[in-house]
């Protein structure tokens, strides 16, 4: 098992840990509202919209919420916010890559909250497309693995697109081109197999070894960019070994 699948499973687990502090709430939420504004509020003619409502409820976000949150961006209802994509692009410890996608409405508090915790934390900002070229757009459906196996997974999805299953432990990470994610999350459905989230990701197509003090300066930047409001996403190309994982805790 890779050290950077490792964290992906790790973060999994963070999640129900932020999710009681609210910030998974609110971030979940602002993506419901956005999906429902990009396509509309039938679920079953916008998949983003669906996939957003999935990973919502997955999280335990109570449903009046998400029902709002679909209301307010469909336009049904007052209150919804311009919400504004933007992706920043830098290099942190060890020089590893990061990108940092946020949702905000305003543009100059995202920058500066993100640029904070970059200087705070031993990072630097790069230009646009500095960065990007590490990394490969791609769908990921995480897949709770208990009473599964590799094959399993495997089977179902084989035939509508899925490049491949990697198993991080308690779980299958199935990776597919963006534009297949639909029809691999489809395929689970059909084949009875529940699945715990289904996003568009980015993954690093290079990685860089990180020993016990850089991770841990590494995994102190992720923890200070996720804690801003308009983050959403961050993404970064290091790798580690269990071991490593295992004593930064």
């Amino acid at each position: 098992m890779s050290g950077h699948s490792k964290w992906a499973t790790t973060k999994h687990k963070k999640a129900a840990v932020d999710a009681k502090r609210g910030k998974l709430f609110a971030k979940l939420i602002k993506n419901v509202e956005v999906s429902a504004r990009t396509g509309g509020a039938d679920l079953a003619g916008n998949p983003s919209l669906y996939d957003a409502v999935q990973t919502a409820k997955k999280a335990s976000v109570p449903n009046d919420n998400i029902d709002r949150a679909v209301k307010r961006g469909a336009g049904l209802e007052a209150g919804g916010a311009d919400w504004q994509n933007i992706t920043y692009e830098g290099y942190g410890p060890a020089g590893v890559a990061f990108l940092i996608e946020c949702l905000t409405d305003n543009r100059n508090r995202a920058a500066m909250e993100v640029r904070t915790a970059m200087n705070r934390n031993g990072a630097t900002m790069a230009d646009p497309g500095s960065v990007t070229y590490l990394f490969n757009r791609k769908g990921v459906v995480l897949v709770p693995s208990a009473g599964l196996d590799e094959d399993d997974v495997l089977m179902a999805v084989l035939e509508a697109g899925a490049e491949e299953v990697n198993n991080l432990g308690e779980s299958f990470e199935v990776v597919s081109e963006a534009n297949d994610l639909i029809a691999v999350r489809t395929a689970l459905q059909e084949a009875g197999i529940d699945y715990d989230s289904a996003e568009v990701s980015f993954l690093p197509s290079v990685h860089v070894d990180l020993d016990e003090q850089n991770a841990s300066r590494v995994f102190r930047l992720i923890d200070a960019l996720e804690d801003c409001d308009d983050v959403q996403n961050v993404y970064a190309n290091f790798d580690v070994t269990d071991e490593v994982m295992a004593s930064v805790g």
